[in-house]
């Protein structure tokens, strides 16, 4: 079903446990990519001949699935970007030109860096502010890691103009509030971007029930190509947005003097697209919506309860080891430290066993240094892993442990 996991790295059997990083392709996805860089590798929208054509309609044929898999109201308010970072630079960039001195941007304690830097870039190029919804690490009440979403009445005063929440961390794993939290910020007149790079591999994403304004995700993160992201974002607010970027395939007309523009969703995708990779979303989407339903999602949603269960017991129960995230409402991440050892070596060591995981600051920075770590260690499982996968992750960790200490 998913080639690489049969695979082998460093002699052994490949255990991969990276998948908040990027995931493994499922074979309908790299046959598809195979097939459409022979059949239809032609630039899409441009060109009066069959092979463009069949592009086209690959790439306007995914549009159509991402609308249907997050129940959009219409094929316009999907944006295919380059990624999660580039969709959330793009509102940060066109939104926040309105912004104004004293202004206010409101960012999670939990962020990821490309749900920070592009806020601050936005508030440095008009004077406005950017402030953090601490965590109670932040707070020194707890190190659970959670955002602490009582601070955020008191937060939402009439100089915020924009909310840019996470969905689910990639430290902790942790599920935030969305649909609660957007409410409050709505009945204050705010609109609100939602990063969903771990959210729409987790969680099943209606954006219409949920109401945000935008959200942000990869293609990569649930089976698909890399250099595609999607931007979900509300029509109204959407045709009030400037161009991000200039070029073809974005314009209704040209002149010297003067350019309009096309209509949504053209207007934000300036140039040649990575067509080919934003087409692998049918087959990509498709194989998630599998994993979901069904007896098959029935059968993976309770192995995923055993390996959570089997992973927070095994690394509660060892006293050396110190875990970033914890709580009820948690996905499969787990991030943690070792008293003693530093986190890219057990990385490197659980390399030569055949085990892939994360070490670092997992562009997290502020969150890390906010536990007192410089780098950490992450373990995140996908649907496709197993229990058996998580019980050798423990013992290769308990024997890299015993070499290093």
């Amino acid at each position: 079903m998913v080639p690489a996991l049969s695979g082998k790295m460093s002699g052994e059997a490949l255990v991969y446990l990276d998948n908040a990083a990027t995931s493994q392709k499922p074979r309908q996805v790299l046959d598809f990519l195979g097939d459409a860089m022979v059949q239809s590798n032609a630039n899409v929208h441009r060109s009066m001949y069959e092979l463009s054509d069949r592009s086209t309609s690959l790439y306007e044929n995914a549009r159509e699935a991402v609308r249907s898999f997050i129940n959009a109201p219409g094929r316009e308010n999907i944006i295919f970007t380059s990624g999660t970072t580039s969709s959330i630079n793009l509102v940060a960039d066109t939104f926040c030109r309105r912004l104004a001195p004293g202004d206010e941007i409101l960012i999670e304690g939990d962020s990821h860096h490309s749900n920070i830097v592009p806020w601050q870039l936005a508030a440095e190029r008009n004077g406005a502010v950017v402030k953090v919804i601490p965590t109670d690490v932040m707070l020194g009440i707890g190190r659970s890691g959670r955002v602490v979403f009582e601070e955020l009445e008191s937060m939402l005063t009439d100089r915020v103009k924009i909310l840019a929440l996470t969905h689910i961390s990639n430290i902790t794993g942790l599920v935030n509030p969305v649909g609660e939290t957007i409410a409050k910020a709505h009945a204050r007149g705010i609109p609100v971007l939602v990063d969903g790079a771990q959210g729409i591999v987790h969680q099943k994403v209606d954006v219409q029930e949920m109401d945000c304004d935008f959200y942000a995700f990869s293609a990569h993160k649930i089976y698909g190509a890399t250099g595609v992201g999607i931007l979900y974002g509300k029509t109204q607010i959407l045709e009030t947005l400037p161009p991000y970027m200039g070029g073809g395939d974005m314009v209704e007309t040209v002149t010297y003097g003067k350019t309009t523009y096309a209509p949504l969703p053209l207007r934000f995708e300036a140039g040649t697209p990575n067509f080919t990779g934003a087409a692998s979303l049918t087959p990509a989407l498709e194989f998630a919506e599998f994993l979901r339903s069904g007896q098959t999602g029935k059968v993976l949603k309770e192995e995923e309860c055993r390996i959570m269960s089997y992973m927070a017991e095994a690394l509660a129960s060892d006293p050396d080891v110190e875990v970033y995230g914890t709580g009820v409402n948690k996905t499969p991440i787990f991030t943690f430290n070792i008293k003693g050892i530093n986190a890219g070596d057990l990385a490197q060591l659980l390399d030569k066993m055949g085990v892939a995981v994360r070490s670092g600051l997992m562009c997290a920075e502020p969150l890390i240094n906010s536990f007192g770590a410089n780098s950490v260690l992450r373990a995140s499982f996908a649907p496709y892993n197993t229990l058996d996968e998580a019980q050798t992750f423990i013992k290769c960790l308990h024997r890299a442990k015993n070499m290093l200490l």
